[in-house]
């Protein structure tokens, strides 16, 4: 499977009796029905952790980009309009600032790692609490509630699974609990946000801005709103988007394949 691609439903998974293994690209299986594959006897299989390093750079890179306006600053200073560069166009800090990562799993550990150099603060939520010399190493902070953090940060980042338990997690309530200066990133999956709830946030200046490699749908329709919001930056899901990264995944996955098929263990088989 790549981008979710064929669809695993049970018109399929009937339509071919031998199938034994189901090699899914990246890290989220929000878009697989493990029980039913199960109950047809089928495996799966996964990349969890070839991903973390590229999608940890994204988020920095989404960081940066929005807090420094750099694709409007490329506009502006394409723009065949543009007769100078006014003084007062301004960013806001990433150095020293306070970052909020809502799911310190691989990526999330990993972004905090890198934000640990520019001297950020780092308040992290999670179902548990790491280990404390893993806080430790990266200077992080536990928030019990999202509360806490939400209203602590300046820029807050979006690194879970997508579950029930995380489908819209972030709504009008959370946003309102942000800070009017605060930046959301979200590298996660789009159904974690509540996309209505922030339109309307950033149309109406609750929150500052957001940088989404994720949406909902994926692409967008071309009259979203989200589309026409100059405080707003959009990647096209390439969180994992580099040759090597590419390359390994599909190598994965064919490792994956071959140990299934022979009747040995899988390597990264989700249980």
């Amino acid at each position: 499977m790549w981008y979710h691609k064929p669809a695993i439903n049970e018109e399929l998974l009937q339509s071919l009796p031998n199938l034994k293994v189901v090699a899914s690209s990246g890290v989220g299986i929000d878009h697989l029905d493990l029980k039913l594959l199960s109950s047809y006897g089928v495996k799966v299989a996964n990349t969890p952790f070839i991903v973390s390093t590229d999608t940890a750079d994204l988020g920095m890179a989404l960081m940066l980009a929005s807090s420094r306006r750099v694709v409007e600053g490329h506009e502006m200073a394409v723009s065949p309009d543009t007769e100078y560069f006014p003084a007062d166009w301004l960013g806001v800090e990433v150095s020293g600032a306070t970052l909020g990562i809502v799911g310190m799993g691989t990526i999330g550990y990993k972004v905090a790692e890198r934000a640990k150099g520019f001297e950020m603060k780092i308040l992290y939520h999670n179902r548990n609490q790491r280990k404390k010399e893993e806080e430790s190493a990266i200077g992080a902070v536990y928030c019990k509630k999202i509360d806490d953090l939400l209203q602590q940060s300046d820029f807050v980042l979006l690194a879970v699974n997508l579950t029930p338990q995380t489908r819209k997690l972030i709504g009008k309530r959370e946003l309102e609990l942000m800070k009017p200066t605060a930046i959301l990133i979200n590298i996660s999956r789009g159904l974690v946000v509540d996309q209505d709830a922030l339109v309307e946030a950033l149309q109406n200046k609750v929150i500052r801005a957001a940088a989404l490699d994720v949406t909902y749908p994926e692409p967008l329709p071309r009259d979203h709103p989200l589309l026409k919001l100059k405080n707003v930056i959009i990647t096209p899901h390439i969180g994992s988007a580099t040759k090597k990264t590419r390359w390994v995944m599909m190598e994965e996955m064919a490792e994956s394949i071959e140990a299934g098929l022979a009747g040995l263990p899988i390597p990264r088989e989700v249980l």
